[in-house]
């Protein structure tokens, strides 16, 4: 288990057994790591931060971690936590990274400038050679491609890119690090952990449901300064790559298409809605040359600060203020007239004891 120079083995293992836990997300398990200092005391404190709902609450056993931890090994993966030195700083600065990723390959790789390459799995020949190109071209200039192994433009992304000088590529998929999808991209998986790097959130072993797509496209986003759709439908998971990309305040890039074929209908629905039109890798280049890391458009509050708060209990009436309709966590703090930590420590507490979802943009609701 790799991490940064000061994390222990006891506490990188005690790191995952507190993320594989019930109800912890990124967002959970970012605050508790913040207010009880450590996983290992913030998972001795989840059954009563449960019991104050009035939930019993059991965290996830050893011996499954254990397992995981040798599954892990056994796939020639390791782990790369929120705080080591080569996790990748731009998915570090997203709302919700995950705090714990699995990776074979060279995280070196994310550590250059990134560009998303998404689009149609049921691409046009056309849209493909497109994808081949632009990415071939982008990793010559120096740019390493992200995409997610689709079968389509993902996948012509990850070619073009093994087909330039270093073959820097990296491959974000939605199941577990030693779980192969779609099965017809076996080789090309297994290509990218040898020659660029291979990035799962999933434990191991975990098959690629639907609800995983969505989680895996943030991460796609999250690594790269901007995302070109090549060819989308409507309401398709490139343009979700896309919409992330865009609320993180990264560039969102689009190739036009022909308004007859409705696997362009997407990418000219971007650019309508503002997305950058490009037709050369040039223009990618071009666009992207002054990025310099920072979100452009996207403010942020801090995050609750802790400090002193340890003996502070949660108000009262948080949970009469929720509905299944998501809310700003902001207007929770306006409405209840509470400290901005009182009301994370109350939500914190909802969704431990399996009470709460978490949305996008900062919103909560009741399950």
């Amino acid at each position: 288990m790799s991490a940064g120079v000061a994390l222990s083995q006891d506490e990188a293992f005690a790191r995952i057994r507190l993320l594989r836990s019930p109800n912890v997300g990124p967002v959970t398990y970012a605050q508790l790591l913040t207010r009880f200092g450590n996983a290992r005391a913030a998972i001795e404190a989840l059954p009563g931060i449960a019991g104050r709902t009035g939930r019993a609450y059991a965290a996830a056993s050893e011996q499954r971690i254990h397992d995981e931890v040798a599954a892990v090994r056994n796939a020639a993966a390791r782990y790369l936590f929120h705080d080591s030195p080569d996790y990748p700083p731009l998915l570090a600065g997203i709302e919700g990274a995950p705090p714990i990723l699995t990776v074979r390959g060279d995280p070196g790789r994310a550590m250059r400038p990134c560009v998303a390459v998404v689009g149609a799995r049921n691409a046009s020949a056309g849209a493909v050679k497109m994808a081949r190109d632009f990415a071939h071209g982008l990793a010559e200039a120096g740019f390493t491609i992200v995409s997610g192994l689709a079968r389509g433009i993902d996948g012509a992304a990850h070619e073009g890119a093994l087909a330039g000088a270093d073959g820097a590529t990296i491959g974000v998929i939605a199941s577990g690090i030693d779980v192969t999808y779609p099965p017809e991209h076996a080789a090309l998986q297994e290509r990218i952990a040898e020659e660029g790097l291979l990035v799962a959130e999933q434990p191991p072993g975990t098959e690629p449901l639907a609800r995983h797509f969505p989680v895996r496209n943030r991460i796609i986003a999250g690594l790269a300064a901007g995302t070109l759709v090549v060819e989308a439908a409507p309401r398709s998971g490139s343009l979700i790559t896309a919409r992330l990309a865009g609320e993180t305040g990264r560039e969102v890039m689009a190739i036009p298409g022909s308004p007859l074929d409705a696997r362009s209908h997407g990418c000219n629905q971007l650019i309508r809605d503002g997305a950058v039109l490009v037709q050369t890798p040039q223009d990618v280049i071009e666009l992207l040359s002054g990025f310099d890391g920072m979100p452009r458009s996207i403010f942020r509050d801090a995050p609750p600060d802790w400090a002193g708060e340890a003996e502070q209990e949660a108000p009262a009436g948080i949970v009469d203020l929720l509905t299944t309709a998501p809310v700003a966590v902001d207007e929770l703090i306006r409405q209840s007239g509470a400290s901005a930590a009182g009301v994370q420590l109350a939500l914190l507490e909802l969704e431990i004891a399996g009470r709460l979802l978490r949305h996008a943009g900062g919103r909560v609701s009741l399950t």
